[in-house]
């Protein structure tokens, strides 16, 4: 006799938790940090870009018509 397979289950896979060490976790939580920061300075500089793109646009819109 053979042994059906069992289906949709990982064994013992599904239950094993896995542990990170102190310093991984450390880095991993700086990582995040930095991450948070650069998104932080990209949100605040993008209207900031975008009134100056803008402008710029004007500003070319209007020596294209003059000259």
């Amino acid at each position: 006799m053979t042994r059906a397979p069992r289906l949709g289950t990982l064994g013992f896979m599904a239950w094993t938790e896995q542990r990170l060490d102190p310093e991984r976790s450390r880095r991993r939580l700086q990582l995040l940090a930095e991450l948070a920061g650069a998104k932080a300075v990209r949100a605040r500089e993008r209207p900031r870009r975008l009134r100056y793109d803008q402008l710029r646009e004007l500003i070319d819109t209007r020596r294209r018509r003059a000259g």
